[in-house]
C-alpha cells in the first residue's frame, strides 16, 4: 500500500476535479487512484462499449459526456490516448476554446514531453506529461499495480512540483524525463515489455510443439529468475549457449526452428547477435568461439526459410517502429481497445 494514500487529507493539496478523455485501459484506473487520494473524478469520454464497460467498472456513477464537456467539468484533465492521436486533439481543443486558463492538462504518452501540449498552454492551460511506465489491464487490479510504479515526467520548470505531487498521490515515484530524451525513453520501454511479451509468447508456442502440456508453468520461474537476475546484474547475467559460444547448439536451434516456426528464425538469429555483441564486449564470449558462432547464425539466416530472408537482411540493425502503450506500456506501453470518432469539432480521439 502506498504512503501517499495513507495520508491525511489535512497534509495533501487542495483537492480537484478530475476528467478524462479517452476512456482506454490508463485513463480511469489514473482517475481511480486520484480518487483513493481525494481528488473526485466528474467526468469521462469514450465511445465504444469497451471503454464504457471500463469506466463503469473502475469509475462507476462518473457520467460519460463528449470531451469538450469534460474539459468544462474538470479541474484536472487526463489525455489517455495513443500517441499518434495526442497532437490532433491537443490543437482541436484548443482551436475551438475548450481548454481553460488554470486547467491542469495532463497527458500519459511516453513518446512526447510537454511541448505537445503547447497549444494548450497558450491558451492558457498547465501542461504535464506523466507517463507511468506500466502495463494495463483495464480492470481493477491496475490501480493496484500502480503502488510503487515509475512514471516518466516532463514539465516546465514551475510545474515539476505539482507533477511530483500527483503522480505520488498516485503511489507512484517520479523520474524526470527531459524533452529531447522521451523518444528515447519510450523506445527502451518498448524494448524492454513489449517485446518481451512476444519473445515469452513464441518461446511458449515452441514449447506446446514440443510436447510441453504447461509451458507457463515451466517458464514462470525461469523467466521470473533472469529478470530478476538481469536486473541485478546486467550482462553479467548471460547465460546460455550464445553466451557460452556453443555454435553447434544454436545451428540445431535454427534447424529446428526452421522446420516447425521459420517465422522465429528472424528473431532468433537478431537476439542472438545482440547477445553475442554483449557478451563479447563483457568478456563472457571467448572470441575464439565467436566466429563459430557467427558463422552459425550467418547460414540459419542463409538457408531459405520461407519468410526469413528479408527478415535475415535486417537483423543487423534496429526496426523504426514504434508502440504506444503506456506501455502504452504501456503506452504505457499495451494494446488498448481504441474508439474511433468523428466529433463535429474533431477533438474526440482514439482511446489509449
Amino acid at each position: 500500500m502506498s504512503t501517499v494514500h495513507q495520508q491525511d487529507h489535512r497534509d495533501r493539496p487542495a483537492r480537484l476535479t478530475v476528467g478524462v478523455v479517452g476512456a482506454g485501459r490508463v485513463g480511469p484506473a489514473l482517475a481511480a487512484s486520484l480518487q483513493l487520494a481525494g481528488h473526485r473524478p466528474v467526468a469521462v469520454s469514450g465511445v465504444s462499449d469497451a471503454s464504457r464497460r471500463r469506466a463503469e467498472a473502475l469509475l462507476p456513477g462518473v457520467p460519460l459526456v463528449p470531451p469538450a464537456e469534460v474539459l468544462q467539468r474538470a479541474d484536472l484533465v487526463l489525455l489517455t490516448v495513443p500517441d499518434d492521436v495526442l497532437p490532433a486533439l491537443v490543437t482541436g481543443l484548443a482551436e475551438t476554446g475548450a481548454v481553460r486558463p488554470g486547467q491542469l492538462l495532463v497527458h500519459t504518452s511516453g513518446r512526447y514531453g510537454a511541448k505537445v501540449l503547447d497549444p494548450a498552454l497558450r491558451a492558457g492551460a498547465l501542461p504535464l506529461a506523466l507517463h507511468p511506465a506500466m502495463t494495463f489491464t483495464g480492470t481493477p487490479v491496475d490501480v493496484q499495480r500502480l503502488a510503487g510504479c515509475s512514471f516518466g515526467v516532463t514539465a516546465p520548470e514551475e510545474l515539476r512540483l505539482a507533477a511530483q505531487a500527483l503522480v505520488i498521490e498516485m503511489g507512484g515515484e517520479p523520474e524526470w524525463i527531459s524533452e529531447e530524451n522521451r523518444p528515447l525513453y519510450h523506445a527502451a520501454l518498448a524494448l524492454g515489455a513489449n517485446h518481451l511479451v512476444t519473445l515469452v509468447a513464441q518461446a511458449m508456442e515452441l514449447l506446446r510443439t514440443a510436447g510441453v502440456e504447461a509451458p507457463d508453468r515451466m517458464l514462470g520461474p525461469l523467466l521470473g529468475a533472469a529478470l530478476d537476475n538481469a536486473l541485478r546484474s546486467g550482462d553479467a547475467a548471460l547465460t546460455g549457449p550464445v553466451a557460452r559460444g556453443d555454435a553447434g547448439t544454436v545451428a540445431a536451434h535454427l534447424v529446428e526452428l526452421r522446420r516447425h516456426a521459420p517465422a522465429a528464425v528472424a528473431g532468433y538469429v537478431a537476439m542472438a547477435r545482440a547477445t553475442a555483441d554483449r557478451a563479447l564486449a563483457h568478456g563472457l564470449l571467448k572470441p575464439e568461439l565467436a566466429e563459430d558462432l557467427l558463422d552459425a547464425l550467418a547460414d540459419g539466416t542463409a538457408a531459405g526459410a520461407p519468410g526469413t530472408d528479408s527478415a535475415a537482411r535486417g537483423t543487423d540493425s534496429t526496426d523504426s517502429t514504434d508502440s504506444t502503450d503506456s506501455t502504452d506500456t504501456t503506452d504505457s506501453t499495451e494494446s488498448d481497445d481504441h474508439d474511433g470518432t468523428d466529433g463535429p469539432t474533431g477533438t474526440e480521439g482514439n482511446d489509449r
